[in-house]
């Protein structure tokens, strides 16, 4: 084949791939089978790794991804993604209604409403047709550059359908989302692998958007609804002009929109759809409604925050009666007990809830729960179930007082609750066996010893073996002790499990993984403890004061709340850690196994600490550095940045949109204000 012949046969491979990926996130309709789309595609991947020359961004092969990101940056909008007025009140959607019409000036107006996904906002900028960014709302101004990423969304054109008038440049905007359907297999997998099952959908699709191999962002299968277009040439005279236009491109619109002569009609639809949404194959928490014509929305203008020709209509949470089952125990990696409700499943904002959380015996005495009782139950902000009362006209006669469990549902070790506190926990920290699953699980994670290679369920198989007891034990492991472990699937706890064991290359990567995690810096191993209320933002602090972890072991309690930002409850904690007789014996193991217990101060100071000894907070939106950068810079120059305003402040970094509070208590406490120029100029690198 020539080349010529190549690149025509490669064209119309695209064009043809693209028209049948077109047909079914639009018109949910397939022509060819699953086989005969994955062979077309297969025929242009061998045609561009004989022809790379012909081998375009744009190329459908291109969304299975495989690259990797390491970092994603930060990109200025070129027009800010302000956020919605919200409402619940149907009383406030006449008010806004009253506030358009006053704001016309007597001109006839329509509405265009639209369903609010619960996604992901994002926006996509195309150049002559062709996808060059896709940028997260971020705060507004700024968002992460992730379009690595949503090359892999199949919904989102990389190359547009031809259009005659189009702008060369334009952006787009929509809603990425995760469907249930796929959400729902996702979190059956990870069960099945015995993985920590996700939250959402839309927590999770947020999630997906940043992760580091674009490889795993194409095989989560993410969707995306587009709703917005904007050029320097408009293009288009109405919202509802724009709709159409999106679709003729070829981009994937929800049919659920709809324009409204007034706001009675605009009411009619948010009734329509209050449970109809559940259908549809997405979570959906609103309505919003936008003024049709852009004249008149360019008439209306904005606020600070958010535009005057549109708002959103926020559903009111749904709820559901069911009868309590009963009332089990989950025990947490610190010891903390939370009682989880047991339901006759019941049908709630379109999911199945079978469990819901107690949070506490508080929460427990307060409802007067009883076990056969019918509750109400509710999901919060649509998401997480919660038990919110009792239905006591229905309430059975002969039901008996529920009494909260005394000893551990685990270990059977008597519970404690500290005095003022309302959860109860189990002290048995080094035999009570989802504690210590817990802690190593902790131990292990990124922010903390980054150990990849090992999961929940090997870490199980080697407690199960009694490979490891505690971390410490961890450093100790032989290739031996990995190579042929077996250890245990769970797809149903009352089903059974399935047996699996780890082979040559896996217990390698292991091997090596934990010998690399060695090198992790002194705050990360601090964090990996799990100290109860040292977060990783804590320990930072700690190791900017305690170099040494003897120096902060020896740390009186007075000592520890002279260091700004630990409170008594943090020192307290800190103290009760390393009194422990079991703890000290840990740390002196992981000493022992060359682990990074001090600051290196060997290493060469990247400032030259002209901010040694003060202290700041950052807050608002910068120009010229991220928040981040701007507490880098801090770090870097000697400086501390600290999260509240107090008497032990130096300087407040305020940047746009700052909230006035922060800015109220730093005027009485006297506490110098900044901007971003003078923080510059104060270390020498405004430029």
């Amino acid at each position: 084949m020539t080349r010529e012949e190549a690149k025509k046969t490669i064209d119309e491979l695209i064009e043809k791939i693209d028209h049948y990926n077109a047909l079914y996130y639009q018109e949910s309709v397939s022509e060819i089978s699953d086989y005969e789309f994955d062979q077309l595609l297969k025929s242009l991947e061998d045609l561009e790794t004989k022809f790379p020359e012909f081998k375009y961004d744009y190329s459908p092969t291109q969304r299975v991804g495989g690259t990797i990101t390491k970092s994603f940056d930060t990109v200025t909008h070129k027009n800010a993604m302000l956020s919605l007025s919200n409402t619940y009140s149907e009383e406030e959607l006449f008010d806004f209604d009253k506030r358009v019409e006053k704001g016309l000036e007597g001109q006839s107006y329509e509405y265009l409403c639209e369903l609010k996904f619960d996604g992901v906002a994002i926006s996509l900028w195309y150049e002559n047709g062709v996808l060059q960014r896709a940028v997260t709302r971020g705060d507004g101004t700024r968002g992460d550059d992730i379009t690595t990423n949503a090359r892999t969304i199949r919904s989102i054109p990389l190359k547009l359908r031809s259009v005659s008038s189009m702008p060369n440049e334009f952006e787009v905007r929509g809603e990425v989302f995760m469907s249930r359907k796929v959400f729902d297999a996702l979190n059956a997998e990870r069960e099945l692998k015995g993985e920590a099952l996700l939250a959402n959908p839309r927590n999770t699709t947020s999630g997906t958007l940043k992760m580091q191999d674009s490889s795993v962002v194409a095989n989560r299968k993410l969707d995306c609804f587009l709703y917005y277009f904007q050029s320097d040439d408009r293009v288009v005279s109405t919202h509802e002009k724009a709709i159409h236009l999106l679709e003729k491109l070829g981009f994937s619109i929800s049919k659920t929109y709809k324009k409204c002569q007034s706001i009675h009609e605009v009411i009619e639809y948010m009734k329509e759809w209050e449970l109809k949404r559940f259908d549809l194959p997405l979570d959906t928490d609103g309505i919003v409604i936008k003024v049709n014509e852009l004249n008149q929305q360019d008439q209306l203008g904005f606020t600070a925050k958010s535009p005057r020709w549109a708002i959103a209509y926020k559903y009111k949470t749904q709820s559901a009666t069911t009868r309590l089952r009963g009332i089990t125990f989950q025990v947490g990696r610190t010891g903390a007990i939370t009682p989880v409700a047991e339901l006759e499943p019941v049908l709630l904002a379109g999911t199945t809830v079978k469990r819901a959380s107690l949070h506490n015996a508080n929460e427990i005495e307060r409802l007067e729960l009883k076990i056969g009782d019918y509750v109400f139950v509710e999901k919060g902000g649509e998401i997480i179930p919660k038990v919110t009362g009792v239905d006591l006209e229905n309430r059975p006669y002969d039901l008996e007082d529920f009494v909260y469990t005394e000893v551990c549902p685990e270990c059977g070790t008597k519970l404690f609750r500290k005095e003022g506190e309302a959860v109860h926990y189990c002290p048995n920290e080094a035999g009570c066996p989802p504690q210590v699953l817990g802690r190593i699980e902790h131990f292990i994670q990124r922010k903390a010893m980054n150990i990849e290679s090992l999961g929940p369920e090997t870490i199980r198989g080697l407690l199960d073996h009694g490979k490891i007891k505690d971390v410490a034990d961890l450093y100790a492991l032989k290739y031996d002790d990995l190579n042929g472990l077996e250890f245990k699937i769970y797809s149903d706890k009352k089903e059974g499990y399935s047996v699996r064991s780890l082979r040559d290359k896996s217990a390698r990567n292991i091997i090596n993984s934990i010998e690399n995690s060695k090198s992790q810096p002194f705050d990360q191993l601090l964090f990996g403890l799990g100290i109860r209320y040292v977060g990783a933002t804590v320990s930072e602090k700690l190791v900017e004061y305690y170099k040494d972890i003897h120096d902060l072991a020896n740390a009186s309690y007075e000592e520890l709340i002279e260091v700004p930002e630990i409170g008594e409850r943090i020192a307290e904690s800190l103290r009760l850690y390393f009194d422990d007789k079991n703890n000290k014996e840990l740390i002196k193991r992981l000493i022992g196994f060359g682990l990074k217990t001090k600051v290196d101060e060997t290493k060469e100071k990247k400032g030259n600490n002209v901010l040694e000894g003060k202290t700041f907070v950052i807050s608002g939106v910068f120009e010229k550095v991220s928040r981040d950068g701007l507490k880098e810079l801090i770090k870097n120059q000697g400086g501390k940045v600290l999260s509240s305003i107090s008497s032990k402040l130096d300087f407040l970094v305020a940047g746009d949109k700052m909230g006035p509070s922060k800015m109220e208590k730093a005027q009485k406490l006297n506490i110098q204000t900044i901007s971003e120029d003078d923080f510059l100029n104060m270390i020498g690198k405004n430029d």
